[in-house]
């Protein structure tokens, strides 16, 4: 299993956070089966304040520019991008893979 966490700046608006965590608490179901479809296991978002943290478990042959690119052209990708671009941070046309920036980890407590 693969891990990758990243992050996202929502515009600083309290309205437009609200709407866009009522959002994902009813992603809809085509997009679920799209994220699942490329092979993402599990997919977290945590906010902290116009700050998001997601954190994506993949299959071990996740390939992070290929499979999102697939993601992209899957059925309503385009239109739930566009729809949750207006309460980000970030140029609404970019693809989802420059809007949410790669994090580097930098501990692991080893076992």
């Amino acid at each position: 299993m693969k891990r990758f966490c990243q992050y996202l700046e929502l515009r600083d608006d309290p309205e437009l956070i609200e709407q866009y965590c009522e959002a994902h608490a009813h992603v809809w179901p085509e997009i679920q089966a799209g994220i699942r479809e490329v092979g993402i296991l599990d997919m977290q978002i945590f906010r902290k304040g116009t700050h998001l943290l997601m954190i994506m478990d993949t299959v071990d042959d996740f390939d992070f520019v290929k499979d999102n690119a697939r993601l992209a052209t899957l059925p309503r990708q385009a239109e739930w991008e566009a729809y949750v671009a207006k309460f980000q941070g970030c140029d609404p046309s970019a693809p989802s893979t420059e809007k949410w920036q790669l994090m580097d980890r930098i501990f692991k407590l080893e076992v």
